[in-house]
């Protein structure tokens, strides 16, 4: 969609300016008054105006040998030196030539001596060739910034798309599970099955609008945690306690969707689906300093060959790594009888 102009953003005052001709003016101005610094003990206006005549001169010329570079992309690698020297050589006789008829237009000095001119070719030669290697250094700062630019770009998309993918991975499983469910109770408890599928549909509503975000806030996972719970409740009945404990002011942390949902998937399936008694599951999130810890526990061990548990916790950590940074960090321990999955965050998020 292209705004109107009164509505699109203005680009800001150093981006719009032109620096080509800014430098190119203020080059050239500071090569006249280094003539006319150097020429103070013959320091008239006709001296003062052969110097800005070869300043004007120097900026037409280096302008033309400026379009010749762009033309011919003599500049890019490898460099053309076979075209470079010459270009260099012939635009500093050019500018010789020009100042010389300066110095017969104006006569600062009664006759014009002709035995400077080889100096003076050199001089102009040298000028030429510091031209030409800044610009060549600018555009080579512009050509890497614009390689890093797009560099960036490419990183920022493909980590856009490997977390895209791996939310993928989650909601899928997450559904399964649920449905396994629900058919478990649809020929026992019908009136308990449509609940859960009330339930359901709120779990699927928020997995469809999450998705589209790398992060959401502590608060809207949870209540989907909640939601996903109270159809697990519906299941276990009295064998699944849960309690929620979340320190004030932690509600809008924010956190990759779903990495919530998966450890409280694993709680369930090898805490209170794995035993006969069932098991209690602690949900918590306290603030350590400038660090975020929520830990999810759940009564039991953690299972010695349980691929299904370890893809959950990869993927946790990827998506953690991808959305939140190096510092965010995903720990599973097993202390007393009790499995805890603990997420970090830091604390800023």
């Amino acid at each position: 969609m292209i705004l109107p102009v009164s509505l699109a953003k203005p680009r800001p005052l150093l981006v719009r300016l032109n620096w080509y001709w800014i430098f190119q003016l203020a080059g050239w101005s500071f090569v006249a008054l280094v003539s006319i610094y150097f020429n103070a003990g013959h320091r008239t206006w006709r001296i003062i105006a052969i110097a800005w005549w070869s300043a004007g001169a120097g900026v037409l010329l280096s302008h033309g040998w400026h379009h010749l570079l762009r033309q011919h992309a003599w500049l890019e690698r490898p460099l053309r030196w076979r075209r470079l020297v010459p270009g260099v050589m012939l635009s500093a006789g050019a500018q010789t030539t020009v100042v010389l008829a300066g110095y017969y237009l104006f006569n600062p000095f009664g006759t014009v001596d002709l035995t400077y001119l080889p100096s003076a070719w050199i001089y102009w030669i040298v000028i030429y060739c510091m031209w030409t290697f800044v610009y060549a250094s600018v555009l080579g700062l512009r050509r890497a910034n614009r390689f890093e630019a797009e560099a960036l770009r490419l990183e920022i998309h493909a980590k856009d798309a490997e977390l895209r993918a791996l939310q993928a991975q989650v909601n899928p499983h997450f559904f399964f599970n649920s449905m396994n469910s629900v058919r478990a109770l649809i020929y026992e408890d019908p009136q308990s099955a449509a609940r859960m599928i009330d339930q359901l549909a709120a779990v699927m509503r928020y997995a469809l609008q999450s998705g589209q975000t790398e992060t959401v806030a502590l608060a809207a996972e949870l209540e989907a945690v909640q939601a996903y719970l109270a159809i697990e409740k519906i299941r276990f009945e009295e064998r699944m306690q849960v309690s929620v404990d979340v320190d004030a002011g932690l509600e809008q942390i924010r956190i990759p969707p779903m990495a919530l949902q998966t450890l409280v998937e694993n709680a369930v399936k090898y805490g209170v689906e794995a035993s006969a008694s069932g098991s209690e599951i602690r949900i918590r999130a306290r603030r350590l300093d400038d660090t975020v810890h929520i830990e999810i526990a759940n009564l039991g061990a953690i299972p010695p060959f349980a691929n299904s548990t370890k893809v959950g916790l990869v993927n946790t950590r990827k998506r953690l790594a991808l959305a939140l940074g190096a510092r965010a960090q995903l720990d599973l321990s097993e202390h007393s009888g009790w499995v805890r999955a603990t997420l970090t965050l830091p604390g800023g998020v």
